[in-house]
């Protein structure tokens, strides 16, 4: 009779243990959601700190910065998911992205330091960055200064050696100093048989 009750009572746990699996489920899918920060659409279920890199414009350091400040400031942890944040927590995270300096990360961990425009040291994520970098490219262009020579012409900026990689034109090919003796005797024999008929 032990035996007969050990199946019932298994298949009266195998609906329970199912249960608590779709319990889990839906917990997961309300916590999983699409969040919106600064312009990109990030999967909720990310913690904080990696869900910011997936912003242009903040790199692996600037993360962990603003991930601190913000646990610091408002106290929400640096491993909490987007999916289980508030819309105010939201906002907070967004705040400390667009004025970092005014939540006490240091200056030299921004993009853009001393601006052209406003002399001030500010950071620029997504869109922003992408068109500050273009309007410098062209202001150089515009000014004729020698960075806007090279971007004119497509070449490196920063002083890397062209000899190798960033080559543009037609010859790209390399040759080796006994091919080009080679070449050279060739030539020279070509003009000796030229010039010798002239002379008859």
């Amino acid at each position: 009779m032990a035996d007969e009750k050990l199946p019932n009572n298994q298949k009266e746990e195998r609906p329970k243990q199912k249960v608590q699996g779709r319990d889990r489920d839906q917990k997961q899918q309300h916590a999983t959601s699409i969040i919106r920060i600064g312009g990109r659409d990030i999967n909720g279920e990310l913690g904080i700190e990696r869900a910011l890199l997936h912003i242009k414009g903040i790199s692996h350091d600037m993360s962990h910065a603003v991930s601190y400040a913000i646990q610091q400031k408002f106290g929400i942890e640096k491993n909490a998911t987007l999916g289980s944040l508030s819309e105010n927590q939201i906002e907070s995270i967004e705040s400390v992205i667009k004025d970092p300096v005014k939540y006490g990360i240091p200056a030299f961990m921004l993009n853009r330091r001393k601006d052209a425009e406003t002399g001030m040291d500010i950071h620029l994520i997504g869109n922003d960055l992408q068109f500050s970098t273009r309007q410098d490219v062209s202001r150089d262009i515009a000014i004729r200064d020698w960075r806007g020579y090279r971007h004119q012409h497509g070449q490196k900026v920063r002083g890397q050696r062209t000899r190798s990689t960033g080559r543009t034109g037609a010859t790209v090919g390399v040759m080796k100093k006994a091919a080009k003796q080679q070449l050279a005797a060739a030539a020279q024999e070509k003009g000796k048989e030229a010039a010798a008929p002239a002379k008859k």
